[in-house]
């Protein structure tokens, strides 16, 4: 009974100590925006994953602020890649992080979430992958001992709160530097933004005459839905919930006033505002279709 418990005492140390596959490298570089995405730190994913591996013990870096070490030698670290594999109903999100050679050291499980928010759906979901980290502890340790013979442990094991208090106090001091800066981060548990205010160029041009939707549809194949449908607004458009309330369709704005891309599990299609009402069109096997939707914003 006591060799049995030994074992098992032993198996338990063993796993809570397991290596972690980033040991041989000393950064963790983060984008600013990852491909999944439109804009730099879209739903504050970029800090919030730069946050959290540093909460792990890994030196996490943004991609555009590399120490000198790393920016003369990029081998150094990996880059943590954002997949972004999230359906109509479910945000589904996994990171996988790559060497300077272009090849996978490490995937983390799919994180979900079912939240309706962006923010927080994102924000769950990306926690739930990096779960995928407890149970490692990292250790640097390069693979020329030579060229660095002192490996770098990291161990936020009870000291989580003094991270959050040197976080906070490196955020205010950077604060206190730039009256006005360019780019302002936040990476706190309480707060994570970043904001960049240089100046973009814009691809827009100015037309010729307004756009409007217009429909060459028969007004008499138009059924009236008995219906109302709720929007609720998102980061890129609306939801349409019923009275139960069940998300009946989603909305995406386009670059035409009054017109969004639709679609739920079942269709896609596009509805526009004619006449004061809204046109729900799509396509039925092969066949265009058009619904009047009664809306309340």
């Amino acid at each position: 009974m006591k060799k049995l418990f030994f074992c098992a005492f032993m198996a338990g140390v063993f796993l809570s100590q397991a290596q972690s596959p980033l040991d041989p490298y000393k950064y963790v570089i983060v984008p600013k925006k990852f491909s999944a995405f439109k804009n730099e730190n879209q739903h504050q994913t970029s800090t919030l994953i730069k946050y959290l591996l540093t909460q792990r013990g890994y030196n996490a870096v943004y991609e555009g602020d590399l120490p000198a070490d790393l920016a003369s030698d990029r081998c150094l670290g990996v880059v943590a890649h954002l997949e972004d594999n999230s359906s109509l109903f479910a945000t589904k999100t996994s990171l996988t992080f790559e060497n300077c050679e272009g090849k996978e050291v490490f995937i983390t499980k799919e994180g979900r979430s079912k939240e309706k928010e962006y923010k927080a759906s994102y924000s769950e979901a990306i926690q739930n992958a990096l779960e995928s980290f407890d149970g490692m502890e990292y250790v640097y340790t390069p693979k020329n001992k030579d060229a660095d013979p002192a490996p770098i442990t990291v161990s936020f094991k009870n000291d989580i709160k003094n991270l959050e208090k040197e976080t906070t106090k490196e955020v205010a001091q950077e604060a206190t530097t730039e009256a006005d800066p360019v780019v302002k981060q936040v990476a706190t548990p309480e707060e994570q933004s970043y904001e960049n205010k240089a100046p973009q160029p814009s691809a827009m041009t100015k037309a010729d005459s307004p756009m409007v939707a217009t429909s060459t549809l028969d007004p008499a194949k138009i059924t009236v839905m008995d219906e109302v449908w709720y929007a609720q607004e998102l980061a890129n458009g609306y939801q349409l919930v019923d009275s139960a309330p069940k998300i009946r369709l989603k909305l995406m704005r386009t670059s035409m006033p009054q017109v969004y891309f639709a679609e739920n599990e079942e269709v896609r299609g596009m509805v526009y505002q004619k006449g004061g009402k809204w046109i729900f069109e799509y396509y039925e096997e092969g066949e265009l279709k058009a619904k009047e939707l009664k809306l309340k914003f």
